[in-house]
């Protein structure tokens, strides 16, 4: 049997991820300036790939573009974290009770879970954090739920990042996710719900005292 090549990269692509990458880990901080000319150089690219990124980031909310101040790295604070806090409040727990209820397989989650435990610095466990979520809420049975979850990805990654940069707390999270997985697979819908609904809730108000989530629902504290 011939076997397929795996795709090369185009530019763009390879410079997008690139640059998030950099942002997710710390490398680029909120607000930092990105200067097209100065990224085409350290990518050995033109400007067209550059900008084309910068775009699909902006449209991912990762970063900011201003005809005045030109493109920066999107700023954390509390506004910004309640805003995409609130559409995991109200989305995430719904998606993995449907999840469960449909017997849906959560390997994947497991997979993350031990991913993250075996990882060599934040950037791996960032990375295997977004997984174990995603592997919660995607096989809910709603491909636009999947999708409306996946629109907020890169920006909770850029909250969690801000957040544990200040104050590391990813023990207490993934023994809650090992909670909630193992609801999960017990078949508890409803707990492993109210599980994750808590550990979200719990996360941005730890990291931003401010940011006072309105999300309340059935998969809300009591």
């Amino acid at each position: 049997m011939t076997s397929v090549p795996t795709p090369i990269p185009s530019r763009t692509q390879y410079v997008l991820e690139e640059i998030k990458r950099r942002i997710l880990t710390g490398q680029l901080t909120p607000g930092q300036a990105l200067v097209e000319t100065e990224l085409a150089a350290q990518f050995g690219v033109s400007k067209t790939p550059v900008r084309e990124a910068l775009k699909t980031l902006a449209g991912t909310g990762l970063v900011v573009m201003s005809q005045y101040k030109g493109v920066t790295v999107r700023m954390v604070d509390a506004d910004m974290a309640r805003e995409v806090y609130d559409v995991r409040l109200l989305l995430e727990p719904q998606a993995l009770k449907r999840a469960v209820r449909r017997g849906a397989s959560l390997d994947a989650a497991r997979d993350a879970l031990t991913r993250a435990d075996a990882a060599a610095d934040t950037a791996e466990r960032s990375l295997a954090n977004r997984e174990f979520h995603r592997a919660l809420y995607l096989p809910c049975g709603n491909p636009l739920l999947g999708r409306m979850l996946d629109e907020v990805r890169d920006q909770a990654a850029l909250v969690s990042a801000v957040a544990w940069a200040a104050s590391p707390s990813w023990e207490r999270e993934a023994g809650e996710h090992r909670e909630i997985l193992r609801l999960a697979l017990d078949g508890d819908a409803d707990g492993a719900a109210r599980a994750l609904y808590a550990h979200i809730a719990s996360f941005v108000q730890r990291a931003f005292p401010d940011a006072e989530v309105e999300a309340q629902g059935e998969d809300g504290p009591a």
